[in-house]
């Protein structure tokens, strides 16, 4: 059973003969009300600032629960980040690898096609050389002739 101090208050005392002084125990009473009032004022004044302490870790519970769940979530984000960044940059190398190679096959293309030009150019340098040469001994052949019949014709006209 709880005593209250309003029980402390009403409590009635039996008088017997010879008894306690009733003035002082009334005193005394109402010194333990008193203290037990204060007793209980500072018991739910404790009780409240427990209650609100309580509260308080809750909350810096629930802010270090989120907290930990955003680390979380942001160093998932970071490694996703650094993920993608090594598939962009490996995409990227192999793109240039590729263009390179491209390059490299063209270049080597037109490199066949220049050799292939110049033997062309050669056979047609050839070709003329020897139309030239034919057309030039063509020409001294008649220019021979042409002395010849000179000579013939100076010759039949000393005659």
């Amino acid at each position: 059973m709880r005593i209250t101090p309003l029980d402390i208050q009403q409590k009635q005392f039996p008088m017997k003969f010879r008894g306690f002084d009733v003035e002082e125990v009334y005193a005394f009473l109402e010194v333990v009300r008193e203290e037990m009032e204060e007793l209980l004022r500072e018991n739910a004044s404790l009780k409240e600032n427990v209650q609100r302490a309580e509260s308080h870790i809750k909350e810096y519970k629930d802010m270090e629960a989120t907290m930990r769940e955003t680390l979380m979530t942001t160093q998932q984000m970071v490694e996703d980040y650094k993920t993608n960044a090594r598939k962009e940059a490996e995409l990227l190398i192999k793109e240039a690898e590729l263009r390179a190679d491209n390059t490299i096959r063209e270049a080597q293309e037109k490199v066949i096609k220049i050799h292939e030009d110049i033997v062309d150019l050669k056979g047609i340098r050839r070709h003329f050389k020897e139309e030239l040469k034919r057309l030039i001994e063509s020409h001294v052949r008649m220019l021979e002739h042409d002395t010849f019949r000179e000579s013939e014709n100076r010759a039949e006209a000393e005659e």
